[in-house]
């Protein structure tokens, strides 16, 4: 089966502390059906010194993987989330917004800091 939601995919998250944010998926486990999002439900980590990385310890924070039933994949044109059906067959099969039909994009580019906004 299809997923709706892919790798690379901007997405809105729908429910829990961070409702109503945007970001890149990161990684998609569809076993568990959980995605990873970029900058969305921190954790932190608590990291002990060992052998291994000597150098590594203290806190560490790091994204939680969200259930997939609590994140929409974004539209640009329609400004919001979106429902997805699938259209086509075979190898042309390809996501589109229920609503107006429109495709949704395959993937997105990866995210880069801005230089000059440090400056």
């Amino acid at each position: 089966m299809a997923a709706r939601i892919k790798k690379n995919d901007i997405v809105v998250i729908t429910a829990g502390k961070d409702k109503g944010k945007r970001g890149r998926v990161i990684s998609f486990t569809s076993d568990e059906e959980r995605v990873v999002v970029e900058g969305v439900n921190k954790v932190t980590r608590h990291l002990r010194k060992n052998p291994q990385n000597p150098a590594e310890g203290g806190r560490k924070e790091q994204e939680a993987p969200i259930h997939i039933s609590n994140v929409m994949p974004w539209s640009d044109k329609e400004g919001k989330g979106v429902r997805v059906r699938f259209q086509g067959e075979g190898k042309s099969k390809i996501r589109v917004s229920t609503k107006t039909g429109d495709p949704i994009a395959t993937t997105a580019p990866a995210r880069t800091e801005d230089k000059d906004a440090d400056e």
